[in-house]
């Protein structure tokens, strides 16, 4: 797979989106072995854009990695600054299951209760709430009804 091609002003986009970031792959003396690859793959599955950290002190050996990454793994040489290298890889649509039953799952609300005089702390309650309930006014869990629709527009269904 060939490595991505970006125009100078893409590449100077992703630097500067990528100088706040650490290293997420630290290649050690064993240098580039399949586990490196998957982490790196991994990363940029997850992440896109990264900074990967070799401990060689061998310039030539450096960009031999740079370029084996960006050409095994389909990613974009961004930046070689010393013992860093920063990959781009677009980030793939991850896909939304959609429930068959359309129905809501638990969750959890955080319900506040204020104190009458404003001199204590508020009361804070965390309550799991099922997918049927609904919380009311005051704090009250209720099931939640079915709403009610006219019998004309029923009849028209």
């Amino acid at each position: 797979m060939p490595a991505i091609q970006l125009t100078p002003a893409q590449r100077k986009e992703k630097r500067s989106d990528a100088h706040h970031l650490d290293p997420v792959v630290m290649i050690g003396s064993d240098g580039l072995t399949p586990a490196v690859l998957k982490e790196v793959d991994a990363a940029l599955k997850a992440h896109g854009l990264i900074k990967v950290r070799i401990f060689s002190d061998d310039r030539a050996n450096r960009e031999l990695v740079f370029a084996s990454l960006s050409d095994d793994l389909s990613a974009a040489p961004i930046q070689h600054i010393g013992k860093l290298l920063v990959l781009w890889r677009p980030m793939p649509d991850k896909e939304d299951a959609e429930r068959k039953d359309n129905k809501l799952s638990p969750r959890v609300v955080k319900i506040v209760k204020f104190s009458k005089s404003g001199n204590h702390r508020p009361q804070v309650n965390k309550l799991r709430i099922l997918g049927n309930e609904r919380v009311a006014q005051g704090g009250e869990i209720k099931r939640a009804r079915r709403r009610l629709t006219s019998v004309k527009k029923s009849a028209q269904d």
